[in-house]
């Protein structure tokens, strides 16, 4: 494309599934910005009316109508903007209703406005049902291609899954296009972005025909959108891109050759998690967050994110002694909260473990203590942790990692009791990583580094006995993290992980212990998705099963 080719803009935003009035007036704003920049095409992102994923709302046809209705404000709202193009996205449909039955037939659909009214319309012809999607359960497939003529430019519209598949994009260029316009609510997982960049230029290169790119931002429950909308030259060189984790009217230069930088995963990573607590905590309408402070590295963790997330006003955290809590756990914790600058307190848990030993002492006469013991300490904490959210209105973030997760070794209605798991997809290699990052970058410019250095150094511990370590009862971290990435999130069969040098019997451990545990992770809280596969939507495993590989 030239210097006198049609300009376009993405609107690139944070939008909030269901709130239809809000989104539509954050597109009509974005869309005026854009348009006083000398944009004449404003793309948004997939299903930017209702926002991404509506997931079970989408049968309901009051939420149809309001989408419609939703759509028709866009349009009136923007109406006295001559000549500007303006494309969202939306479900569109109606009950085709039986004896039996109503079938829903709904499209996952891009509306093109202009003057006030939707001059065109594109339905999405790929559905994904993968991973975190499920568009086969409420979509039917689109089957033609919808080019638009704007301003003697040809602009073909494709919706997400579209651009990965070939057909689509060929189809839009055999109906004439002469650039590629992609609408996308793509969730983030640690490297997406350079993987979406480079299915793109394949579409490009293909096609022979530039691409643009456009993402949303923002977190949805466990997703994360992070942005990072693109635009592709012919050759599949890039031209330009968006910020990554924000909002952004993005316009196009097409006279640019971006460069292609690497990308930092641990400050995706870090960008995505601080993102994902802020989106949950804030539109779910939570004034503030409680966490349980331990003196170890995971609470010290989602500490610092939840700082970043939302400030120290707005983070309180407590600890909780046990007759085993080491006095370093102490130290280390009081230090961090003043690190931090957020609220601290500190409430012994010893009187209620006695109460409970001393109610349970008749039942349990001659047995020896052991993991009960253990998750008794675990509840009292959290249950402490749960009458100060009711009593004060905050949620709870928990503090469990991946490995623990996967392993089950985390305590239901203990340390699993809360409404949001943070670090739920972080493996606790990755843990350390990020504390190491955290400390060595500053972006508010405070000076100071969140995370005590013993911290990260000092051997994981639950406290929950004496002397105890998390190596006691797991193999090492290394080891676990290794396997559980080959095993769970890249399905590989034993033969071949033993084949990839590790001891079969750290294998036949790890392997049980993810198969045995899949009834805790099922009352687990919701939590961050990171990567490729995490344990939510995209596991889904049977709890009582016999199979064993």
């Amino acid at each position: 494309m030239t210097s006198s080719d049609l300009k376009i803009a993405v609107a690139q935003l944070n939008l909030t599934v269901g709130d239809m009035a809000g989104n539509a007036e954050k597109i009509i704003a974005a869309a005026k910005d854009a348009y006083a920049q000398g944009a004449r095409l404003v793309l948004t992102p997939e299903l930017s009316i209702c926002g991404y994923p509506p997931e079970d709302l989408l049968l309901r046809a009051a939420f149809i109508k309001a989408c419609d209705e939703a759509v028709s404000h866009v349009a009136l709202g923007l109406a006295q903007c001559q000549g500007l193009y303006v494309v969202v996205g939306h479900p569109q449909g109606t009950d085709v209703r039986t004896k039996s039955t109503a079938i829903q037939k709904r499209t996952n659909q891009a509306s093109v406005l202009c003057g006030g009214k939707v001059v065109a319309t594109y339905a999405k012809r790929e559905l994904p049902n993968y991973q975190v999607f499920d568009e086969r359960r409420y979509f039917t497939a689109g089957d033609a291609a919808c080019v638009i003529d704007i301003e003697g430019t040809r602009v073909g519209l494709l919706i997400c899954e579209d651009a990965w598949f070939d057909a689509p994009c060929q189809a839009a260029k055999a109906a004439g296009a002469e650039v590629l316009a992609v609408m996308n609510a793509s969730p983030f997982h640690v490297g997406k972005q350079a993987e979406r960049i480079e299915r793109m230029r394949d579409g490009a290169l293909l096609t022979g025909l530039p691409l643009i790119y456009a993402h949303c931002v923002g977190g949805q429950d466990e997703i994360v959108f992070d942005g990072g909308s693109f635009a592709l030259h012919a050759d599949g060189s890039v031209a330009g891109r968006a910020k990554s984790f924000a909002e952004e009217v993005w316009l196009v230069d097409w006279q640019s050759k971006a460069p292609v930088t690497v990308q930092d995963d641990l400050s995706d990573l870090w960008q995505a998690l601080v993102l994902g607590v802020r989106d949950y905590v804030n539109k779910n309408g939570f004034p503030c967050i409680i966490l349980g402070l331990s003196g170890g590295i995971d609470s010290a963790l989602v500490l610092a994110i939840a700082v970043d997330a939302l400030g120290a006003d707005r983070v309180r955290c407590v600890m909780m002694p046990s007759p085993y809590t080491a006095e370093i756990s102490w130290v280390d914790a009081r230090d961090m909260a003043k690190r931090m600058s957020v609220r601290y307190d500190e409430m012994s848990i010893v009187p209620e473990f006695d109460a409970f030993k001393a109610s349970l002492s008749h039942e349990f006469k001659g047995l020896a203590e052991d993991a009960t013991e253990e998750n008794i300490q675990a509840r009292i904490r959290g249950t402490m942790l749960m009458a100060l959210s009711n009593k004060f209105g905050s949620i709870v973030l928990t503090t469990g990692n991946k490995s623990e997760m996967a392993t089950g070794y985390c305590t239901l209605y203990g340390d699993m009791a809360g409404g949001f798991a943070v670090i739920k997809d972080v493996a606790k290699t990755t843990v350390f990583k990020l504390a190491n990052w955290r400390n060595q970058h500053d972006p508010f410019g405070t000076g100071v580094q969140p995370i005590p250095e013993r911290i990260i150094t000092r051997p994981p511990s639950a406290e929950l006995r004496a002397d105890q370590t998390d190596q006691d009862s797991l193999p090492p971290y290394e080891v676990l993290d290794a396997i559980l990435e080959r095993y769970m999130e890249n399905d590989q069969s034993i033969e071949e992980i033993l084949a990839a040098g590790f001891a079969a019997a750290d294998v036949e451990r790890v392997t049980k212990l993810i198969k045995i545990n899949e009834y805790k992770r099922r009352q687990a809280p919701i939590g961050i998705r990171v990567t490729h596969r995490s344990f939510g939507k995209d596991w889904r495993y049977p709890i009582t099963s016999k199979f064993r590989a």
